[in-house]
């Protein structure tokens, strides 16, 4: 069995001998096509016209991880060990329909991951971690590679329980990795970037609630189709209670508009409220929900530490 051991550093930071990070942070460069739905320079509020509908039954997935040791991987290729971590992760499943909400599937996994090819199956007390590998030894494609098993057992969950053909999948996060999906969507809470020409993020500063920007179609290193929406929120403050939505690339621009209008009558309903949840309105009630109960289903964080380390020292 390929030996490894655990970082004496809390999992929680960095390993105490790490690559160097890097940030992306910066002026975005993203390829915008802003008239997909509307010409760029008329652009104003959308409410959904009376032939919309919300959908009758809302998936929610949601995924969570956590870092439960930093490792060292013992790697016969370089005879040195590679800095790795050892990670706990699950997805789960809310359906939503006209009889309320009810959680429709929860799945849990750990993971060894370095860059490895050798990375070995860690059988511990209380869980086993399987191999996973990335990239490169760097933190942030340690990182990167997580979350990539995240996002494929999210996808695994959505395919189990979709049962209607009808039925809308909100996927917490960008689209990124679920974009062949049908009839799903990419729900962002938080903006780290002004895609937007001032003009057009104008617009999205004067929504009110349950109304939304034109879609329009934006490309990094994936293309989407994109819009925001407004939720009911109280504050004043020009982005409060602003999400952005995201829907495959290879839709019609008369289904993305279509589909835009599904969503932001969707998601009112299920806004966050401020005093339950910091984050309200954006972190809908049944993400916020599902995140409690998915967190607790990692199991004990030091418990599985002290394993891993028993584990180590076998």
């Amino acid at each position: 069995m390929t030996a490894f051991s655990v970082d004496p550093w809390d999992p929680g930071y960095a390993a105490a001998m790490a690559a160097e990070a890097f940030s992306e942070l910066g002026a975005t460069s993203a390829e915008l096509i802003l008239d997909i739905e509307r010409p760029a320079g008329d652009w104003k509020p959308i409410t959904p016209g009376p032939d919309a509908r919300a959908p009758e039954t809302l998936l929610v997935a949601d995924g969570v991880r956590r870092i439960d040791a930093r490792v060292w991987v013992d790697d016969p290729d370089t005879a040195m060990p590679l800095p790795g971590i050892a990670a706990s992760y699950a997805a789960g499943i809310v359906r939503c329909g006209p009889d309320g909400a009810g959680l429709a599937g929860v799945e849990v996994r750990r993971s060894i991951i370095s860059a490895s090819a050798s990375a070995p199956e860690v059988k511990t007390t209380h869980a086993t971690y399987q191999p996973g590998r990335a990239a490169d030894s760097s933190v942030e494609e340690l990182s990167l590679a997580l979350q990539r098993q995240v996002t494929q057992l999210e996808v695994e969950l959505s395919v189990r329980h979709r049962s209607k053909a009808d039925d809308l999948l909100l996927v917490d996060g960008p689209l990124r990795g679920r974009g062949h999906l049908p009839r799903t969507i990419g729900y962002i809470k938080t903006h780290h970037t002004a895609y937007l020409p001032p003009a057009q993020s104008a617009v999205v500063s004067s929504l009110g609630p349950g109304q939304r920007t034109p879609v329009f179609l934006m490309g990094t290193s994936w293309r989407r189709h994109a819009w925001y929406v407004r939720l009911p929120v109280r504050s004043l403050t020009p982005w409060a209670g602003i999400v952005r939505c995201e829907a495959s690339a290879d839709l019609a621009p008369e289904e993305a508009a279509a589909l835009a209008d599904t969503v932001t009558l969707a998601l009112p309903p299920l806004a966050g409220v401020d005093y339950k949840d910091p984050r309200a309105p954006q972190n809908l009630v049944p993400i916020g929900g599902l995140e409690k109960l998915l967190r607790h289903h990692l199991g004990d964080a030091r418990l599985l530490y002290r394993a891993l380390r028993t584990a180590a020292r076998a």
